[in-house]
């Protein structure tokens, strides 16, 4: 079964044609990195624009780099939620349209579902029940993923993601959007025992709370800027790195240790960060849990991951109408 996934809930405009929801046949897209760098964020207004200036283009990429003709596709699968919403909605019309013009099903997709299901593209033998840890710009939540379909969250951020964190401290440390990668590349350089950072503490043990962390550091660079001291930025990153991956990695050993899971999924943009692909791998292997990461290239948001998982919900009968709408938020 082919399935076209569509996927535009930031700034990233993206189309991929995936088969049984493990092979890949085509995946593309279109950055707005570049034109987002020079507001040192992601503008909303210009993200919808942008969208609706690729999509079509995208879509037909896609189309072509798979062999594969709009007749001999499936099903057409969307992202819906969550997302910036005027993004959103410029892929849930297309899909809607091209659904209905081409008489083919629309399936809608949660997109952490969508993240999850990156694993399984990367990984074949991956199947649920297992643990699973998003972490990206917008979301920072531990999951049992108890089948395809059927997820229940454990904890989830009460304020900043650790991506948006990241993406924070980064600009105020003088590095470009999207500033993760730098981050880490700083990191690489630095001793990340050289700043001692706090630790915020949430009420559920699995919740996350990073906008405390974040203050400090942004506290730290200003003060020393005020008092004109000079400051280790390399240090600094590295230990807003370590503090940041300390506390995804702990959650999640605690997760596994309750649960008694013996598998467990990294996904989403933070999952790229090479700090917290080690910290997490090494936890893990001390309980003899199994991990799956997937190549940094399915980390970031994508069609592809979008497809494979719309081909489980296919299965699972979970298609839409042409009302479809969009959400900006919406819980698993």
């Amino acid at each position: 079964m082919k399935i076209l996934g569509i996927e535009t809930s930031c700034d990233e405009t993206a189309c991929a044609v995936v088969e049984n929801g493990r092979e890949i046949l085509s995946t593309c897209i279109a950055s707005q990195v570049d034109e987002h760098r020079l507001y040192g964020g992601v503008v909303p207004e210009i993200a919808s624009r942008l969208h609706s200036e690729s999509i079509v283009g995208v879509c037909e990429e896609a189309l072509e780099k798979s062999a594969c003709k709009l007749d001999e596709i499936d099903a057409v699968a969307v992202t819906y939620a969550p997302g910036l919403i005027g993004a959103l909605l410029v892929g849930v019309n297309f899909a809607k349209g091209l659904a209905l013009a081409a008489n083919k099903p629309l399936i809608p997709v949660h997109h952490i579902k969508g993240h999850a299901a990156a694993n399984y593209l990367a990984f074949p033998k991956l199947v649920p029940p297992y643990l699973c840890l998003a972490v990206s710009g917008g979301h920072s939540q531990i999951m049992v993923v108890r089948s395809y379909t059927d997820f229940h969250v454990l904890g989830r951020t009460i304020d900043d993601a650790a991506g948006e964190a990241f993406d924070k401290v980064a600009r105020a440390l003088g590095f470009p959007y999207p500033g993760g990668v730098f981050i880490d590349q700083a990191a690489s350089r630095g001793d990340k025992s050289k700043y001692a950072l706090p630790y915020p503490k949430t009420q559920n043990e699995f919740d996350f709370s990073f906008s405390g962390l974040k203050t400090a550091v942004i506290n730290l660079i200003h003060n020393a800027e005020q008092r004109g001291e000079s400051l280790d930025k390399d240090s600094l990153a590295a230990s807003f790195q370590h503090t940041v991956c300390d506390i995804l990695c702990t959650k999640l050993v605690n997760a596994i240790k309750l649960t008694g899971r013996g598998k467990v999924a990294l996904t989403g943009g933070v999952a790229a960060n090479s700090g917290l692909r080690e910290m997490l791998t090494a936890r893990a292997a001390e309980l003899g849990a199994e991990v799956f990461i997937p190549p940094l290239w399915l980390c970031g948001d994508n069609a592809a991951m979008i497809a494979a998982q719309g081909y489980y919900e296919y299965m699972a009968k979970n298609t839409a109408a042409t009302d479809l709408n969009a959400y900006a938020s919406l819980p698993l």
